[in-house]
């Protein structure tokens, strides 16, 4: 039901006790009426004038109404006002003129009447509403649309839903209306909705560019009653995170929905039908503000990439996870109550699961999840291989268990990866309930994973080791992944253990590593032998506390690298430093050598002893702050000689550029730096 719709049942109702102008020839006739009542609309302050002079052919009808109010249909007009040329023959009568309600723009309303029935249509431009009632039927008016605006069914809308609002498209179609006197006022017909769009003030839900050919049947009382049975042929639709893009494909529909006097709505079945892409059916319940109360859903899609870029890149997109791909297919089943999970049954079938970020992948997906808020049920994930940030991992069984509202592993999986083994010991999922979010926790253990193969994939030097740790304890929970315990990795002879390990937004924009590394006794010939940084025999400790990686850059740490003082005397070492190494060190950290014979030796000795060698740096705001072993004048002592020649490097600027000092490493590593003399 439309503004202009209403207008014009009113202005059919006005006229047909009227319908007396042969009696009243050559007299001017006016009527005041204070208020009209009839099935869909009450007039109040209604004045009719007709004159008609003597001996004319026609007269002129003016009617106006101070208030029109169709309480039901959400409709409240004021100052309406009609005038037309009025002619007869013998008892049919015809009247058409111009219309208007305030303010508002005029229309051309035309009316056709006699003893049997009411024909009236009211256009504006292109657009055409045609209304015929038999007086035989009062209680039933037949509309027929053609290119009406889709706007002007905006007061019916907020009646069914207050915060819609529409935009944009046009209606066809055929309507009958019945407002009997002890039953609801009912609106039945079929519709054709052309690039049609709505949206709401905070823009949560909207539509553009939509068509549908619906069959409509809706009840108007204390509580609506719609049925809805037809097809969307493409379109947009955004409804919160969920975006649709139907481009042209004609979708099979269907509901049927209850509202409650308090504004929510009950939708005890409804189905959608997209053919090749993905079917579903089932019930919910929406509140007052059109937020989804409850869910119950049967879904199934056979092609999981159409299913992609069809519905699934809002969800997507918010998780940082926009470019990734999906390919087969895949059944499932849900039921939530209160933005609660009651039950969820997910059953994949040959799924490939494609992050282009090399974040992570699955290939062969297969198997079943179960998820039971009240029932013990159990269900088995499995897949061909995959990879994790670039890294291989092995064929895996996922065996579930749900108890007691959680999904938990009935028994510890292991998977080969890098050579070695990476085991789940225990997994508990608890989804989102009573206020709390999404709730993981896992146990893992790496034993003997192959540094050589990390650092290939992850296209590092060519470091060599053994990745091995026991992390007993990890929690993922409001986007954010904590690790209890570390790890120790076995490089280069010596030991790095980190701890302290947590990630926010792992899988999402931008990821965030923290942690505190501690490493003791690395064979600095075999690491400067990698790097490619001339050549140091010795051993190195150090640390790397407060250490942040975002999108796995380094932005902030506090770093302290010193040799091994006491491995000398306690190994043998010995301790030297290639002439390649010094140039390269002096060149990288902005460092000199202490006397200008030291730099006259350089070019004569191929290496040099040292008694120590020592560097810190504090980052920030893509600034290192400095320092070494400690003052030397102005700058900080970086390596200590020992023996002839005695060679000391001092550095003297003690705030470098992050950036720069990277580019600086890189060159170093190709030998293309020279070093600073002074």
């Amino acid at each position: 039901m439309s503004r202009p719709i209403l207008r014009l049942l009113l202005a059919c109702t006005l006229l047909l006790p009227i319908a007396f102008p042969g009696e009243a020839s050559g007299r001017s006739v006016q009527a005041r009426i204070a208020k009209v009542r009839t099935a869909v609309a009450s007039l109040e302050g209604v004045r009719v004038t007709l004159d008609w002079p003597a001996d004319a052919a026609q007269g002129r009808l003016r009617l106006q109404a101070e208030r029109v109010d169709a309480p039901e249909l959400g409709y409240r007009f004021r100052d309406v006002a009609w005038q037309c040329p009025l002619s007869h023959e013998g008892n049919r009568w015809f009247c058409e003129g111009e219309l208007r309600s305030g303010r508002g723009p005029s229309m051309r309303l035309a009316l056709d009447l006699d003893d049997a029935r009411t024909d009236a249509r009211l256009t504006q431009g292109r657009s055409t509403m045609a209304v015929h009632r038999d007086i035989a039927a009062p209680d039933l008016t037949r509309i027929d649309l053609a290119r009406v605006p889709l706007a002007w069914a905006q007061a019916l809308l907020g009646k069914a839903w207050a915060d819609g609002r529409l935009k944009a498209g046009t209606l066809d179609g055929q309507l009958t209306i019945a407002a009997p006197a002890n039953a609801p006022l009912r609106v039945t017909g079929p519709l054709r909705l052309t690039g049609g769009g709505f949206d709401t003030a905070d823009g949560t839900i909207a539509g553009e560019n939509l068509g549908a050919n619906l069959a409509i049947d809706a009840a108007f009382g204390v509580e609506t009653q719609v049925s809805i049975d037809g097809a969307l042929h493409g379109g947009d639709l955004l409804f919160g995170n969920a975006y649709l893009a139907l481009q042209q494909r004609r979708i099979g529909l269907g509901l049927v929905a209850t509202s409650t006097p308090q504004g929510a709505w009950r939708v005890p079945q409804w189905h959608w039908d997209d053919s090749g892409v993905v079917t579903a059916q089932g019930s919910a319940a929406l509140g007052s503000d059109a937020s989804l109360r409850s869910l119950d859903v049967r879904a199934r899609s056979l092609d999981l990439a159409r299913l992609r870029d069809g519905y699934l890149t809002g969800f997507l997109g918010l998780a940082g996870l926009a470019d990734l791909q999906l390919r087969g297919a895949a059944d499932l089943t849900l039921r939530m109550d209160e933005g609660e999970l009651h039950r969820v049954d997910f059953v994949p079938h040959a799924v490939d699961i494609d992050d282009p970020q090399g974040r992570f992948d699955f290939a062969g997906l297969e198997g079943d999840v179960r998820f039971s808020s009240d029932t013990e049920v159990d269900s088995a994930l499995r897949w061909n291989g995959g990879k994790l940030h670039g890294l291989d991992f092995g064929a895996a069984e996922l065996p579930f268990a749900s108890i007691d509202g959680e999904l938990r592993l009935r028994q510890g999986m292991s998977m080969p990866m890098l050579g070695g083994n990476v085991t789940i010991d225990h997994f508990h999922l608890r989804p989102p309930s009573g206020g709390q979010g999404l709730d993981i926790r896992f146990g893992l253990e790496l034993d003997k994973l192959d540094i050589a193969q990390l650092a290939k994939a992850l296209d590092w030097p060519a470091f060599t080791g053994e990745l091995t740790g026991l992390i007993p304890e990890a929690r993922y929970a409001d986007d954010r992944l904590d690790f209890e315990g570390g790890l120790s990795v076995q490089l280069f002879g010596g030991t790095v253990q980190v701890s302290s390990l947590a990630m926010e937004r792992p899988f999402g924009v931008a990821p965030t590593l923290s942690s505190d590394i501690a490493f003791e006794d690395i064979d600095l010939e075999s690491l400067t032998g990698v790097l490619g940084f001339g050549t140091i025999t010795g051993k190195l400790d150090g640390r790397f506390d407060r250490l942040r990686l975002v999108d796995w850059q380094p932005v902030a740490f506090d770093a302290q690298l010193h040799t091994d003082r006491d491995a000398a005397r306690r190994d043998g070492v010995r301790q030297r430093i290639s002439q390649r190494a010094v140039q390269d060190l002096s060149s990288v950290s902005d460092a000199s050598f202490v006397t200008s014979l030291q730099s006259q030796l350089l070019g004569l000795f191929d290496d040099f002893g040292y008694r120590r060698i020592g560097l810190s740096c504090r980052l920030g705001e893509e600034i290192c702050l400095m320092d070494g072993l400690g003052s030397a004048g102005n700058g900080f002592i970086i390596v200590e000689g020992s023996g002839l020649p005695r060679l000391s490097v001092v550095g003297f600027n003690r705030r470098v550029d992050w950036p720069t000092l990277m580019e600086r490493l890189e060159a170093a590593s190709t030998g293309d730096l020279k070093p600073v003399f002074e």
